[in-house]
C-alpha cells in the first residue's frame, strides 16, 4: 500500500526555523504533483505550496518568501523549510500527493496523517 509520512513538525519559538519531510513509500510507478496542507485547531484546511514533478512551485501569499517547497524524486520525498516562524503558523502540516500507484489503473491522491507544529514563546 502507498504511504506519505511526514516528520519534522514540533514547538518553536516566533521567528525560529523548521523543516519537515514527506516520504512517499509503497509501489508506485510515478508521482506528480505534491503538496503541503496546512489545518489550524477548528479551521479548514488549507492549501500551502504545490510542487510538480520537474520542481515548478507554488505558494499562498500568506507564506510566500518565507517557506520553500522542494522535492528530491529519487528519495521519493519533499520538503518544506519554514523560517520566521509566528504564532499564526501553528497548525497540523499534511503532505499530498498525486500518484500512481503500480498496480492501478487510476491516478489516486494520497494524504499523510499529519505533523503538529506550534509555534510559541
Amino acid at each position: 500500500q502507498v504511504q506519505l509520512v511526514e516528520s519534522g513538525g514540533g514547538l518553536v519559538h516566533p521567528g525560529g526555523s523548521l523543516r519537515l519531510s514527506c516520504v512517499a513509500s509503497g509501489n508506485i510507478l510515478n508521482i506528480y504533483d505534491m503538496r503541503w496542507f496546512r489545518q489550524p485547531p477548528g479551521k479548514q484546511r488549507e492549501l500551502l505550496a504545490t510542487i510538480t514533478n520537474g520542481g515548478s512551485a507554488k505558494y499562498v501569499e500568506s507564506v510566500k518568501g518565507r517557506f520553500t517547497i522542494t522535492r528530491d524524486n529519487a528519495k521519493r520525498t519533499i520538503y518544506l523549510q519554514m523560517d520566521s516562524l509566528e504564532p499564526e503558523d501553528t497548525a497540523r502540516y499534511y503532505c499530498n500527493a498525486d500518484l500512481d500507484p503500480v498496480d492501478s489503473h487510476y491516478e489516486e491522491e494520497h494524504w499523510g496523517q499529519g505533523t503538529q507544529v506550534t509555534v510559541s514563546s
